[in-house]
């Protein structure tokens, strides 16, 4: 349902709410009309659907029923704020979402164990922010190479060649935040393959996708 049909089903409710909390207080039209200043008519039609709610028309009539504007129009469903999402492994990093709604920008937690794996800057559009909680974080981007330890951030433009994962032996845990594309890189897209031993290549790289920042 979009936008205009949500409002549209709100704006169809107004009326009959309207005359359940009149008589549900003994009020007559009349004697709301005299209290609020709106004609009779006016009122009747609201009730019935065949006005549309105004605010100008509303506001007089919740102060006369002594009530806030929301229990005229009604409230939105209040949806249990919490996340639960399943964690999502790729090419052995693990990634939880911390967010739920799809497009524009997402939260993760990123836990990347240490990684024998080579960095492989990729670019990719947007902007990407990361935060480490725990462990030592390396983050190459363009000719920087830096190492993040806990409670140290890092925000940069993701069109300039870039990877991140664990420094040493240690396991890293972090927060980050990016865009559509940065999700298409880091969560949907396929770990590479590397070719094996006898030249087979069935194996998953550990440079895939994933492991590119």
């Amino acid at each position: 349902m979009d936008t205009e049909d949500t409002t549209d089903t709100v704006l169809a409710e107004v009326g009959p709410r309207l005359r359940r909390l009149r008589k549900d207080r003994g009020a007559t039209l009349a004697g709301l009309s005299e209290t609020t200043g709106i004609s009779v008519s006016t009122l009747s039609r609201l009730e019935s659907g065949g006005r549309r709610p105004s605010l100008e028309l509303l506001l007089p009539i919740a102060r006369a029923h002594k009530v806030p504007l929301d229990e005229l129009v009604g409230a939105p469903p209040v949806d249990d704020p919490r996340v639960r999402t399943r964690p999502i492994v790729r090419g052995g990093r693990t990634m939880l979402p911390l967010s739920r709604r799809p497009g524009g920008l997402q939260a993760y937690k990123m836990i990347l164990p240490p990684t024998a794996a080579s960095p492989d800057p990729r670019t990719h559009e947007g902007y990407e922010w990361l935060y480490v909680l725990s462990g030592r974080l390396r983050l190459v981007l363009a000719e920087h190479d830096v190492v993040l330890g806990p409670g140290e951030a890092a925000e940069f433009d993701t069109r300039v060649p870039h990877w991140f994962g664990a420094a040493g032996e240690e396991t890293v845990e972090c927060l980050s935040l990016f865009g559509p594309q940065g999700e298409r890189m880091h969560v949907r897209a396929r770990p590479a393959r590397r070719k094996t031993a006898d030249g087979g290549g069935d194996e998953a790289g550990e440079e895939g996708e994933e492991e590119r920042g």
